[in-house]
């Protein structure tokens, strides 16, 4: 799977979960979604649950604080790092 795809993917689960009428491409994959109010702790764990079930990526073998999880950059690193 290529990082595009990983990007639309993730992309579109994250417009499931977002807090904002924000269109999610109108972000900078740089920007803190939580310090941007887009996203709380519950998302964290959303987000973790749909690393695990769609990229298959264990948090239990990785050294990723799910507090890393707060940009879309971030998020696609991890994805890129560990995906199976």
């Amino acid at each position: 799977m290529n990082g595009e795809l990983h990007r639309e993917k993730l992309c579109h689960f994250l417009a499931t979960i977002w807090r904002s009428d924000t269109p999610i491409h109108t972000i900078d994959e740089q920007t803190s979604l939580i310090d941007a109010g887009l996203i709380d702790s519950l998302a964290i764990l959303q987000i973790i649950t749909f690393l695990e079930s769609e990229f298959k990526i264990d948090f239990f073998s990785t050294d990723t604080d799910p507090t890393q999880l707060d940009s879309v950059a971030a998020i696609l690193d991890l994805i890129k790092r560990y995906a199976a």
